[in-house]
């Protein structure tokens, strides 16, 4: 399973007195536990597609003219797209940035998987990419108490050890 979930569950129609209405497509994005929605126009998924063949061979994109009014072609049109953003993940081992950015999604492991660890490297195109990197790092097992002689005890984890093994006990 794909650390990214997109699907199209709706569409709605705009209508306004500057320009000829308009279809706009919800994107609900499920990543790591957390979800949220993007709106975008047609011709914004034109637009993705027309960078990321800069970069990758994108799937087939929906056609660009169909009737906008007519709901069980605007329906087709959703499912289309929802099936060309789902490719777009499944077929690339490194998903690009600018389908994630399309996506509102800014923290992304997007580094292949024969790659353990990326670089701390600022400044290069890969600085793009997050990879997994260690969050806390302990000298010793976090799950014993200090030793007798550490002049400075390690609160926190004292405090995580208590708190997990004696949640009834009251701090002194």
């Amino acid at each position: 399973m794909h650390p990214v979930n997109v699907s199209i569950p709706s569409f709605r129609s705009e209508n306004n007195s500057i320009e000829r209405g308009y279809t706009v497509f919800r994107i609900d994005v499920l990543m790591n536990g957390r979800q949220h929605s993007v709106e975008k126009r047609y011709s914004e998924f034109h637009a993705l597609h027309k960078l990321l063949k800069k970069s990758i061979k994108p799937p087939e994109i929906p056609s660009k003219h169909v009737r906008n009014w007519v709901p069980k072609v605007v329906e087709q049109r959703r499912h289309g797209l929802e099936l060309y953003l789902q490719t777009i993940i499944m077929e690339n081992e490194v998903i690009p940035k600018i389908f994630l950015d399309f996506l509102n999604i800014r923290h992304y492991p997007s580094v292949p998987k024969t790659e353990s660890c990326g670089s701390f490297d600022t400044e290069s195109e890969e600085s793009s990419k997050l990879s997994h990197q260690p969050v806390m790092l302990f000298l010793r097992d976090p799950y014993l108490l200090p030793s007798a002689h550490d002049a400075f005890a390690n609160v926190v984890i004292e405090g995580v050890i208590h708190g997990v093994f004696y949640p009834d006990l009251q701090p002194r």
